[in-house]
C-alpha cells in the first residue's frame, strides 16, 4: 500500500516537473523569438539616389536623396558615404560623408534630403553607401552606384534660364524677384508664364503647376505628380534634339519673325486647367481657395534621365 502511494506521489511529482520544464522552454523560446525580432536589421524602401533615381551628381549642384527607413527598434542615425570604387582611377583622392542625427529615437522615417555635391569633388564613378544604425545594435549597409560629373561634362544640364509670370499682361515675377513684393493673384486675373530650360537635348517634357501649399505636395519629378492635387498651367515637350539648346513653352522663329507656340493663359478661378491632351476639372481637394500656392516647373529629360524642378510661393485670393 505504501509502495503504491509512493508511486503515485512520484508520478505526480514527475508530471509537475515536466510541466515546469515545458514552461521554461516555452518562455525561453518566446524570449529568443523576441530577441530575434529585436535584432532584425533595418530595411530601406523607395530609395532614390539622384533626381529620377538617376544615380548621377554634378559638382557644385543640388543632389536629391530619398529613402524610407524601417527599423525593428529605434533609429540611432542615418549616414551616406561617397567612396572611391575599387579599380577606378581619379584625378585626386576624394570622399564625402554625411551623418543625419535628427532621426534618432524614431521608429521609422522618410529621409528626404537635398545636399550639394562639394565643389572639391572629383569626377568619376563612386560607391554610394547608405548606412542605417539601429539603437539595438543592428545595422544596414547598402552599396549603390553614383557617377559624378563636372558641370561642363554632364550630358545635359537642365536649369531654368527664364522664369517669368505675367498678371493681366503686366509683369508679376521675373527671375527671382516679384515686381511688387506681397502682391497676390486674384480671382479673375489672367495668369501667363514663360519658362525656359537651358542645356538640354534629346527628348524631354515640362509641366508648369499651381498647387495649394496646404496640400503638402511639391513634386520634384514628373512621375511624382499627383494630378488630383495640381492645377496644370502648361505642359510641353521636345523630341529628338541632336544638339544642346534652350527649351521654352513659348517658341518664336526669329528667321521668319513668327510665333510657333504662344504660352497659354489661365484664369485664376477657372473651372478647368490647361492639362493636355485633356483639361482637368479644378475640383475636389484642389478646388480654388484663398491661400499660398506653389508655382513651379517640373522637367524631365527622358533621353539622359536628368531632371530639374523649381518652385516659388504666390498668395492667391479667391474670396
Amino acid at each position: 500500500m505504501m509502495k503504491l502511494q509512493h508511486t503515485k506521489f512520484m508520478t505526480k511529482k514527475g508530471s509537475m516537473l515536466m510541466l515546469f520544464l515545458i514552461a521554461i522552454s516555452f518562455t525561453a523560446c518566446k524570449k529568443d523569438s523576441n530577441d530575434e525580432a529585436e535584432l532584425q536589421p533595418p530595411a530601406i524602401e523607395n530609395l532614390e539616389i539622384g533626381l529620377n533615381n538617376n544615380e548621377t551628381g554634378v559638382i557644385g549642384k543640388d543632389f536629391h536623396f530619398n529613402a524610407e527607413v524601417l527599423v525593428s527598434g529605434k533609429i540611432e542615425n542615418v549616414q551616406v558615404k561617397i567612396l572611391p570604387r575599387s579599380g577606378e582611377i581619379y584625378a585626386k583622392a576624394w570622399s564625402h560623408e554625411i551623418t543625419w542625427d535628427q532621426y534618432k529615437d524614431a521608429k521609422n522615417a522618410t529621409v528626404h534630403k537635398h545636399f550639394y555635391i562639394p565643389t572639391d569633388a572629383v569626377e568619376g564613378k563612386y560607391d554610394f553607401v547608405i548606412i542605417v544604425n539601429d539603437q539595438n545594435g543592428s545595422k544596414l549597409e547598402l552599396k549603390k552606384s553614383l557617377t559624378i560629373y563636372a558641370e561642363a561634362n554632364v550630358p545635359v544640364n537642365p536649369v531654368a534660364s527664364i522664369f517669368t509670370i505675367f498678371k493681366n499682361d503686366e509683369r508679376f515675377y521675373r527671375t527671382g524677384n516679384f515686381i511688387n513684393p506681397g502682391a497676390s493673384l486674384k480671382k479673375g486675373d489672367k495668369f501667363v508664364s514663360q519658362v525656359t530650360i537651358s542645356g538640354v537635348k534629346g527628348d524631354g517634357k515640362m509641366y508648369l503647376l499651381l498647387i495649394n501649399k496646404k496640400l503638402n505636395h511639391r513634386p520634384e519629378s514628373i512621375d511624382k505628380i499627383d494630378f488630383s492635387k495640381v492645377i496644370v498651367y502648361d505642359v510641353y515637350e521636345h523630341k529628338g534634339w541632336a544638339n544642346t539648346d534652350h527649351f521654352s513653352n513659348s517658341v518664336y522663329d526669329l528667321s521668319t519673325n513668327t510665333s510657333i507656340r504662344t504660352f497659354p493663359s489661365l484664369t485664376i478661378g477657372a473651372a478647368t486647367d490647361n492639362n493636355l491632351p485633356q483639361a482637368n476639372p479644378v475640383s475636389g481637394v484642389k478646388i480654388w481657395e484663398s491661400g499660398t500656392y506653389y508655382y513651379g516647373v517640373v522637367y524631365q529629360n527622358t533621353s539622359y534621365n536628368m531632371g530639374y524642378f523649381q518652385y516659388i510661393e504666390i498668395p492667391v485670393v479667391i474670396n
